[in-house]
């Protein structure tokens, strides 16, 4: 048994097809499969079934895709002690960062940490939650900046409170509501509200934030929702008079730049979000992500409060 081969047994179980896996592993196709089928010939099981669709895993090759993913990631971690081990703050650090928070922290953040520590330049992942998740759990990345809703159910995974803040509507100049300072979630009602689309945590939070309006009218309220792709299309919809939309403080200053918009603070306190870095348990340069932590929590940020402690511990 080789390591090469596990690795191209997890390609294919990630891509779900023989090409595309050879292709990510910049190999050709024959070279991967006879690979694998020389593994299961030695381990004399049927790791994949091969049809003419998507491939599929075995009971028992799904145990072994499981405990070849434990067999890389500890491989990595030797890789990563020895090369990095001497000197945690020196090498990459591959950060993932969800959509709704890369654009409003990351300029101030890799410019402190030039500061701070200068010899840990960042590569970027900017995805959503759920695959920065799964880039955490199979080494992809080292750590990850998202919002937080519960608290995190895996073992494997730490998890470290940057900062909360609140939400805010965002609303055109010409609004009847555009002199007021307050208002409460209840008013909005009859409004038109602008979402992100499905994918994206901020949507599920404005949603949870807003309890009366979606979970007790679903399909009345579907009709007087529109989706956008990012925070800009959505604010620019806004500027356009097309609806209203609920931001997370950070975003206010972005938001500015917009012609004819105006931002109202919520009445309740619970409209906010959490956000924070998670990386793996395992993971050998812990210095490492304390200087990230470090940068993030001496920058300006406007519009948040930095946390010592997570409501979600």
């Amino acid at each position: 048994m080789k390591l090469m081969e596990l690795k191209y047994v997890l390609a294919v179980y990630k891509a779900k097809h023989y090409a595309r896996a050879a292709e990510a592993m910049n190999v050709s196709q024959p070279t991967l499969s006879v690979a694998i089928k020389k593994l299961e010939n030695e381990l004399n099981v049927v790791i994949f079934e091969r049809g003419s669709g998507e491939i599929t895993t075995t009971p028992i090759g799904q145990r072994i895709v499981d405990q070849a993913q434990r067999v890389i990631e500890a491989c990595d971690d030797i890789y990563d002690t020895a090369t990095r081990g001497q000197d945690p703050l020196v090498g990459p650090l591959r950060l993932g960062i969800i959509y709704t928070v890369a654009p409003y922290i990351l300029p101030k953040l890799i410019s402190r940490l030039r500061e701070v520590a200068p010899q840990i330049p960042l590569v970027l992942y900017e995805e959503f939650t759920t695959q920065l998740f799964d880039r955490l759990k199979t080494n992809e990345i080292d750590c990850a900046i998202m919002a937080i809703t519960q608290k995190i159910d895996e073992p494997q995974l730490e998890y470290i409170p940057l900062y909360k803040e609140d939400f805010v509507l965002a609303l055109n100049n010409n609004h009847p509501w555009s002199n007021k300072k307050l208002i409460s979630i209840k008013e909005v009602q009859r409004e038109t509200m602008l979402l992100l689309g499905a994918g994206h945590c901020l949507r599920d939070q404005i949603i949870k934030s807003l309890p009366e309006v979606y979970l007790n009218n679903p399909k009345e309220r579907a009709l007087r929702s529109f989706e956008g792709s990012s925070l800009h299309t959505i604010l620019h919809m806004v500027s356009a008079g097309l609806g209203i939309t609920l931001v997370p403080k950070s975003v206010v200053h972005e938001g500015k730049d917009l012609n004819n918009i105006k931002f109202v603070d919520i009445e309740e306190t619970s409209a906010c979000r959490e956000v924070g870095v998670v990386y793996r348990k395992t993971f050998p340069r812990t210095k490492a992500i304390e200087a990230l932590v470090k940068a993030i929590k001496t920058s300006f940020i406007g519009g948040v409060e930095f946390l010592s402690k997570s409501k979600y511990s």
